[in-house]
């Protein structure tokens, strides 16, 4: 149980793999919480590239150390139902959601107003994306690999390596 005045924030997303952008929203999140929680989504009708356990561990070998150096205490979990219910499981009353664009802001702004709708208590914040990292998807990242193309510039070294073996293995 959090001590009394944690601030909790929770940021979620399927991290499906890892990217540049990920890691921007969680380098500007650690400076608004005392402790951030990544929450990985899991819908089973859904076949992500990576299992949950490997999400989870590029989560916690790129973030971790971001919120050490930030004061900012880092846990990793999943969820399988809302993410305000996630949150508030989490005892998080700050829900972080990185905006790429006017696309992603009109889909956010919805997404923020149901949320508010359905628990008062969860704040949503929205942190602008810094603008190298403005165009990448975890989509497009995916793509790319699949393809044999190079996206060291858009996600960090360790999930590199873990594209290329995923695609090596398919091949």
């Amino acid at each position: 149980m959090p001590k009394a005045g944690t601030k909790i924030a929770l940021y979620a997303g399927s991290f499906d793999p890892v990217t540049n952008g990920h890691i921007d929203v969680v380098r500007h999140a650690v400076r608004l919480a005392d402790r951030l929680v990544l929450a990985i989504g899991v819908h089973p009708g859904k076949a992500p590239l990576f299992p949950t356990g490997e999400r989870l561990a590029m989560l916690e070998e790129t973030c971790v150390p971001l919120g050490r150096e930030a004061g900012c205490e880092i846990t990793c979990i999943t969820f399988d139902n809302l993410v305000v219910e996630a949150a508030k499981k989490a005892g998080a009353h700050v829900l972080i959601r990185g905006l790429r664009d006017g696309t992603d802001f009109d889909y956010e702004m919805q997404m923020a107003g149901m949320n508010e709708t359905m628990v008062p208590q969860v704040q949503t914040v929205f942190l602008p994306a810094s603008p190298a990292v403005r165009p990448i998807t975890a989509t497009l990242v995916r793509q790319i690999a699949a393809m044999g193309g190079d996206v060291s510039a858009f996600v960090p070294p360790s999930v590199v390596g873990r594209l290329k073996k995923r695609f090596s293995a398919k091949a």
